[in-house]
């Protein structure tokens, strides 16, 4: 544990090897639960508290997931850490009924089940259990698992993901069912086709979201995209018929002057971080809104793959055999995203309140729908 504490470590903390110091003004923006109880999400986009406890779940995520798949040695932390604010800040917005084409972003969901407690129904309360059970026969397997307490789907071959949340928004009106894509998926040609055939036969089910973490690297198909402008992929997407695109470049707010197209946010100073994060926030509000009301919409998030990890681009893919937990290069990478203990609580709390419950709870896989 790399911090002395006098802070009480919540039980579901046992397994964290790393904490750290209260980020700056944390007394004054994350004394409560942005979400307060009895509410399903957030009540503003643009509080600052809102903003601020979207970032602490979006560095939560990214720690849980690196030390997770570090405990084996193996693993795809990368893709998943460059989607960590937009991941958050559909679960602060109240939208849980989350799908992804990425089997490899597997550790980011299951980290999300984890805060959100529904990995608990599978005797997984702690992170050490957690640690444990990952990449395990009879636990959390590598590819992402739809039999996993609280996910809709599994994800595996690429390009699949679009049907699994145009299906959801078929059967259910009136719920958003975001799908995160990389720049991989979109190396499967067919993505943005099924999407188009599906508006063409359903043009009122427009409540499904495709969010493309366009990254920059792609093992499968050498990131076709990231040679693309920002107005080229809006152009792209606008083309097969989406009417609201949302862009949110992390470059725009990069002040550590890093040379690459693909910024990662993770080295900006906070006051940058935070405007980062709340223009995800707001974004996300803004397309999920259009997507529920009518408007073919597709949000986009760009940013350096394994943005805020043990190490950026291609080689955040996945771990090798000396990406070990007790490797100087992984330490560095946790004590960068370690959290003090009351984060980790109020990132507990946020989760468990958001869509009105823990998925393995309020997901709509997990009932029975009556389609006769």
């Amino acid at each position: 544990m790399s911090l002395n504490t006098t802070a009480t470590i919540p039980a579901f903390c046992e397994g964290i090897q790393h904490f750290n110091a209260p980020w700056a003004n944390f007394n004054e923006y994350a004394a409560a639960p942005a979400i307060q109880a009895g509410q399903k999400a957030i009540g503003s986009s643009s509080a600052p508290e809102a903003v601020y406890q979207t970032l602490l779940m979006a560095d939560a995520l990214r720690y849980l997931t690196l030390q997770v798949c570090g405990a084996k040695g193996s693993g795809h932390p990368g893709g998943f850490a460059s989607s960590a604010e937009a991941y958050a800040a559909l679960v602060m917005l109240g939208h849980t009924n989350i799908v992804t084409e990425v089997g490899h972003h597997a550790p980011g969901f299951y980290s999300a089940m984890f805060l959100d407690t529904s990995l608990e129904s599978m005797g997984i309360k702690t992170v050490g259990e957690m640690m444990q059970r990952f990449r395990e026969r009879h636990g959390l397997l590598g590819h992402l698992s739809g039999a996993i307490p609280g996910l809709l789907a599994p994800a595996g071959p690429l390009g699949q993901g679009q049907h699994f949340a145009m299906a959801g928004a078929l059967l259910h009106p009136g719920t958003l069912f975001p799908f995160t894509l990389g720049d991989g998926g979109m190396g499967e040609p067919y993505i943005l086709s099924a999407m188009m055939h599906f508006n063409t036969a359903y043009p009122t089910s427009t409540n499904f979201l495709p969010v493309l973490i366009w990254n920059g690297y792609s093992q499968e198909h050498h990131s076709m995209v990231s040679r693309m402008g920002n107005g080229e992929m809006i152009a792209y997407w606008q083309g097969h018929g989406f009417k609201e695109v949302v862009l949110i470049d992390a470059k725009d707010f990069d002040d550590s002057g890093q040379d690459s197209a693909y910024a990662d946010s993770s080295y900006f100073s906070l006051e940058k971080r935070l405007a980062f994060t709340q223009a995800i926030l707001q974004g996300m509000e803004r397309a999920a809104q259009a997507a529920l009301n009518g408007t073919l919409t597709a949000f986009i998030v760009k940013q350096m793959k394994g943005a805020g990890v043990h190490t950026v681009g291609s080689k955040s893919h996945n771990l090798y055999p000396a990406d070990t937990l007790d490797q100087p290069h992984m330490i560095a990478g946790l004590k960068r995203r370690a959290l003090n203990p009351e984060a980790w609580q109020i990132v507990r709390d946020n989760f468990v309140r958001a869509g009105g419950g823990p998925a393995v709870k309020t997901v709509v896989t997990e009932h029975v729908l009556d389609i006769a």
